[in-house]
């Protein structure tokens, strides 16, 4: 997977009365100390080295039978010689996905077979890793895999391989490069580093580079810096130091050192004067960008950078966000951040400027509050407000013991860049050093330096570099010699699922409390929900609840906008908004010693929205700015078309799922409209709250009552959706939506079944995940893995509470998009005919299923949607825990049978977002109608 470094947006800010209404003063909460939260992040571990050099690190963390075992390389793009760039991120792939010498499969299939959780790979400039969450009885295949993976791999790789992941990863930087705005960061990392540096390139590389990537090339960069002694194993979980030293010993203790990789000199370069650039493409708004190099996250002062990002636009309390977004109004968005890498970092800002408004006179503004802020610095309270908030966010990071964020992943970055797996103790400390002073000096050496200024406008895009068409066939070297292992041990008693017990209270007002207990770290999870979604909408003012949702935040009776976030900053805690199809919700996330707090201010939230004119104005202008940019992407263009072709414009089901809405709509939508709507639909008569903790329920009921317990009724009705007793009947048919310069095409394949969310889909999921869902789907294997023209497709139903919809979604590149389409049908035909489900293909799926629920609810998050999801559909409490012994019944005759019962592949219409002069004449060749259209 491509890791690229986040070039985002920011806004401003001026005093809280400059730019909303003077709510009744409010008492700010008190939370409890930094320091007290900064305790709870400890990540004991222990330490051992192989003769080979391969340090290991291991953290013992019984709470889940499983372990994250996390392959880490002291290798990245920084390392890559000229001409070679992307060559880091295209071995990943080779190590991802291919066999090896002693797995003719590759590890895909055992990983799913074992039921691997949180399995992947990446690359960024400084590192590649390899990762995944198994079974603690599956530790030792796990082990068995990795150490294949890093001394067996070279003798498999083959011309074929090579061929088949370069067009994975070229498709992997077109998908990228499609997006608006996608091509920025090539254009920053070429103007802030001077050849040669080895930072001048991004991670994805170039398509000549890749093209020129020859077999002994890859294999050459595997004995440069794939050896043991170049890498960090973290174990993580269920295990201990000495099973640990014993299997990494008997797995890893054979491979020989490989050649030591001295991570690439890198300076911090400084431009020698501000460098302003205007780049084109097409986008809805303006973006404004600055960027500087700054240290990285070695460095002393990197947490006062960070803080120093995130007070200026990190925050939604932030200094540009008050001044440009909620005061003057010039941006409907903007961000800030500090992005730490192992010899240096970036400072970046952007601002998406409001349509109508001067560029210049924006950017100008832009330029004075930043320099402003770095003279003044930020105050005691900002610098408080952004350690509780990194505090925060390192205990919920930590509910995981893998995965991208977990404890696996702080203790291997530690061992790797600074040689301390608890280096994260003094990353943490230096937060709570910080000081205004501090961060004022930071910012005074390193962001008083020329800047580089990108403006992206609207526009024809610039030339786009593609492949080239054709690559002269290589003479291939010889093959490698192969010296086999013992097979690969097998798999040992898996304990089942033990989902947590789910309690029920009510509140004195009736709303119905559903909980679990989940104490893996001191976070409270919270989601107050509706009965009402995107189907709530109301049919002829499409985007009402998106902007009531939106405004929920930016004002009560009593709070300002700024005043929320503030107190939401002191407690660390995360407040949000979603609408599903068919549900909205209000969430909280909160560390529990900051529980009653956050309590409050959820329910201040969530009852007394004040839906000031101003408040009302800016949330407008920027929902429309966001349903602008949701018509130049890829997947807003095909979401916003989808769901009406399938259900029509009446439907509930039939607007973009978005819930952006109509831009017509939002435009004339009045205070009085916002306040009926939330009057129907968000009430306690219409509510239920979920919650998932570390304290008990018999301590959290008196809390809630205290909030939600009072809260009466509104005498207007209850809302009431409708849905229609016919569908139109499917009308099978391509629907081109053109969309220039697009190097890829967005296929959409979709129909509705004739099933809900409500029914037993257990069967259908099963075969469903053997065609089209999943890395090892027939659809993802033959177009991603053997014919190489996409990063990645699937096809899953979407769960609703009525007939849902199944879509396929393929980004496939441009030149190929005809021919996908025939190999969607064609797959799809065969396998709802006479190809259906193999013997091994339902065992894999069983054994993967079954495997890997207990690995499932490894976080509060994910306790959390369960329980919502079984209410939503009607399923019993304990209805995860009974998944096993259904999958484990499933024959392949039961998995076809639902499949062939429920999938219809003569309903499919097809939506394609691309090229439509280069797209068309592929797409009349397939013998179905094509209908053009424009982007809406």
């Amino acid at each position: 997977m491509r890791r690229a470094a986040l070039f985002v947006a920011v806004c401003l800010a001026l005093s809280p009365a400059a730019f909303a209404g003077a709510p009744a003063k409010h008492a700010p909460a008190k939370p409890v100390p930094a320091a007290e939260l900064a305790r709870s992040v400890d990540i004991p571990s222990e330490s051992f080295t192989l003769d080979n050099g391969l340090r290991v690190v291991v953290h013992t963390d019984r709470k889940a039978p499983v372990v994250a075992v996390q392959a880490w390389y002291n290798v990245g793009s920084k390392d890559e010689p000229q001409g070679k760039t992307g060559f880091a991120h295209l071995f990943e792939h080779i190590g991802l996905f291919n066999p090896t010498e002693n797995l003719p499969g590759g590890l895909m299939q055992p990983l799913r077979a074992i039921g691997a959780t949180d399995w992947n790979g990446t690359t960024w400039f400084d590192r590649t890793n390899f990762f995944q969450t198994v079974p603690t009885a599956a530790l030792e295949q796990a082990l068995y895999m990795e150490s294949d993976r890093m001394g067996h791999l070279l003798g498999a790789l083959n011309q074929e391989r090579l061929d088949n992941q370069r067009g994975v990863v070229q498709n992997e930087k077109r998908q990228g490069d499609n997006q608006p705005y996608g091509l920025v960061e090539y254009a920053q990392l070429e103007t802030l580093f001077p050849p040669g540096h080895p930072y001048h390139h991004s991670t994805i590389g170039s398509m000549a580079d890749l093209d020129s990537a020859s077999l002994e090339d890859l294999r050459q960069w595997h004995r440069d810096n794939y050896g043991p002694n170049n890498a960090v194993l973290v174990l993580a979980g269920d295990v201990d130091v000495a099973t640990a030293k014993t299997l990494v010993q008997k797995y890893f203790g054979d491979i020989a050192r490989g050649a030591v990789n001295e991570p690439a000199p890198a300076d911090v370069p400084t431009l020698p004067a501000r460098v302003d650039k205007t780049l084109h493409d097409r986008v809805a708004n303006t973006r404004l960008y600055r960027t500087w190099i700054v240290p990285g996250l070695l460095d002393a002062t990197a947490a006062d950078l960070d803080i120093a990002a995130t007070v200026l636009g990190g925050l939604a309390s932030s200094r540009l966000d008050n001044a440009l977004v909620r005061g003057d109004e010039s941006a409907v968005a903007a961000t800030a951040s500090y992005q730490p890498f192992h010899r240096l970092g970036m400072f970046e800002l952007s601002v998406d400027v409001k349509p109508g408004q001067d560029v210049a006179a924006v950017s100008a503004r832009l330029d004075a509050l930043v320099n402003d802020f770095i003279a003044q610095g930020p105050t005691q309270d900002e610098v408080a407000r952004v350690t509780a908030t990194r505090m925060a966010e390192r205990i919920r990071a930590l509910e995981p013991v893998g995965g991208f964020t977990g404890k696996a992943v702080v203790l291997a970055e530690g061992q790797l860049y600074a040689g301390d797996p608890s280096y994260y103790r003094r990353e943490l400390a230096a937060y709570g050093e910080a000081t205004p002073a501090s961060v004022r000096k930071a910012m005074a050496q390193w962001l008083s330096r020329p800047v580089l200024a990108i403006t992206v406008a609207p526009g024809e895009r610039e030339p786009y570099a593609e492949a080239a068409a054709t690559r002269p066939a290589p003479k291939p070297p010889a093959p490698l010699a192969i010296a086999p292992r013992a097979p690969m041990p097998g798999v040992g008693v898996m304990k089942a699922l033990d989902f947590p017990t789910v309690e029920r209270a009510h509140l004195r007002n009736g709303i119905e409390v559903v909980y679990a207990r989940s104490g893996a770290v001191p976070m409270t999870q919270v989601a107050v929900e509706f009965d009402a979604g995107v189907a709530a909408d109301p049919g002829d003012a499409l985007g009402t609840q998106k902007l009531v949702l939106s405004l929920l935040d930016q004002g009560t009776a009593s709070r300002n906008a700024v005043q929320i976030a503030e107190e939401n900053e002191r407690l660390g805690a995360t407040l949000a908004t979603n609408a599903g199809l068919d549900r909205t919700a209000v969430m909280l996330g909160v560390v529990s010693p900051n529980l009653a707090p956050g309590l409050e201010l959820l329910a201040d939230v969530v009852r007394n929205p004040a839906f000031r004119a101003e408040d009302l104005e800016r949330m407008r202008a920027q929902q429309l700015a966001n349903i602008d940019q949701e018509k130049t992407s890829p997947n807003g263009i095909g979401g916003r078309a989808l769901p009406g072709i399938l259900y029509g414009a009446a439907h509930p089901y039939g607007r973009p799922f978005s819930g952006l809405g109509d831009p017509a709509a939002v435009k004339t939508l009045t205070r009085d409209d916002l306040t009926a709507f939330h009057q129907r639909w968000l009430r306690p008569d219409n509510a239920r709250v979920f919650v998932v903790s570390d304290r008990p329920l018999a301590e959290l009921q008196p809390l809630l009552d205290a909030q939600f317990g009072a809260w009466a009724a509104p005498a207007t009705p209850k809302g009431q959706k409708v849905f229609p007793d016919a569908l139109p009947a499917p009308t099978p048919r391509i629907v081109l939506i053109d969309r220039p310069q697009s190097p890829q095409s967005l296929i959409l394949g979709a129909a509705v079944l004739p099933v809900s969310g409500r029914d037993d889909l257990v069967a259908f999921n099963a075969a469903n995940e053997v065609i089209g869902n999943g890395f090892l789907s027939r659809i993802n294997q033959d177009i991603r893995e053997t014919r190489g023209w996409s990063y990645g497709l699937n096809g899953r139903i979407t769960l609703a509470q009525q007939r849902s919809p199944y879509i396929i979604s393929a980004p496939v590149q441009a030149n190929r998009t005809g021919e996908s389409i025939q190999v969607l049908i064609d797959q799809y035909r065969h396998f709802l005919s006479d190809q259906g489900v193999t013997a091994a293909e339902q065992e894999r799926t069983i054994n993967g299923n079954v495997r890997s629920l207990p690995g499932g609810f490894e976080t509060s998050a994910n306790v959390l949607n369960a329980l919502r999801t079984n209410v939503l559909f009607e399923r019993p409490d304990d209805y995860w825990e009974t998944l096993g012994p259904r999958y484990q019944a499933l024959s392949t005759q039961a998995m076809d049978d639902a499949a062939r019962r429920i999938i219809d592949d003569g309903d499919f219409v097809w939506v394609v977002v691309g090229d439509a002069a280069s797209v068309k004449p592929q797409l009349e060749k397939l013998g179905l109608p094509v209908e053009v259209r424009q982007a809406m």
